[in-house]
């Protein structure tokens, strides 16, 4: 049987964290980060196998927090998103700081997995359901030849999403009645105030969200041939950029989209009640050890992992 692959995107910079790397901040009681708790359930639905998306500068580190851990009770690979890792005829321009997105972050897994695989964030709670969902969807239903990609994703609703501390972005989904993907929307700054919510677009624009749709967190269950499309559509990106444009991203919800309106693509949405927490800013990080502490009272998870 093949692999059935959790592929977690950690080579962000956590800019919004205060400088330091939110991915490997301690959240448990006994130093557990946040993936620790993705990996027990992922493990636990049924994956067997995990590929970390790192910075080379971050190996060191990661390794001792949590990657040699992991190594003892999974088949771990790394792979290594960087800026200047760009296809041939192009440069990282001078002024560029951050990776080029997620996009570029999952092409990097390229002749690491030789089927299905689930991407999620490093620095995101998602809950069991989506991972149980995800993993059955990829074993008995993702068809993986065909003229159509056939997707998958866990759809959580925008309001167990929300950070107390600050906006956070996410992908606005519009669902169609037969629950697949009709569109998403990367929005932005998204918050809840006294009178409903506030969000923008890429461009800083007011846009109207409705606090009960559903949302995309990057928690995408793609087939290995999906890396074809991210491998051809790089480029395509990178040449379509502005002269001085050093901050686009080639990002996942953007990219699929586009496949789904071009009918390339099909994205079943499953739907998950679990609640998000993360620590997107340095202030939600007292919240997610209150909320595993919670969920560790009720017996969600042992006092112990692993």
């Amino acid at each position: 049987m093949r692999d059935t692959t959790l592929v977690i995107m950690a080579a962000g910079i956590g800019s919004r964290f205060g400088g330091g790397i939110k991915q490997l901040e301690p959240v448990g009681p006994g130093g557990e980060i946040i993936m620790d708790y993705s990996i027990y359930d992922a493990l636990k639905a049924g994956f067997n196998k995990i590929v970390f998306i790192i910075r080379r500068d971050l190996e060191k580190d990661f390794k001792e927090i949590i990657g040699n851990r992991i190594e003892k009770i999974a088949r771990v690979e790394y792979a290594f998103q960087e800026l200047d890792d760009l296809p041939d005829g192009f440069t990282k321009p001078t002024d560029r700081k951050k990776p080029w997105g997620t996009g570029q972050a999952v092409l990097s897994i390229k002749g690491l997995v030789d089927g299905p695989f689930l991407v999620i964030n490093a620095d995101d709670y998602y809950g069991k359901e989506g991972f149980r969902k995800i993993h059955d969807y990829m074993v008995h239903e993702m068809k993986e030849d065909g003229a159509v990609y056939d997707l998958c994703m866990g759809g959580f609703m925008l309001v167990n999403t929300l950070s107390d501390n600050g906006g956070v972005t996410r992908g606005v989904c519009q669902v169609r009645e037969d629950g697949y993907l009709k569109n998403v929307v990367e929005t932005y700054e998204i918050r809840r105030l006294e009178d409903g919510l506030k969000a923008v677009d890429e461009r800083g624009n007011p846009v109207s969200v409705d606090i009960g749709c559903h949302v995309s967190m990057n928690m995408w269950g793609l087939p290995a041939s999906f890396l074809d499309v991210l491998e051809q559509g790089f480029p395509e990106f990178l040449a379509g950029l502005s002269q001085g444009d050093v901050k686009s991203e080639y990002l996942l919800p953007r990219i699929i989209d586009k496949l789904v309106k071009e009918g390339r693509a099909s994205v079943k949405v499953l739907k998950t009640p679990d609640k998000w927490f993360g620590v997107t800013y340095k202030e939600d990080k007292q919240s997610v050890v209150d909320s595993l502490g919670a969920l560790i009272a009720k017996g969600e998870y042992p006092e112990k992992l692993y």
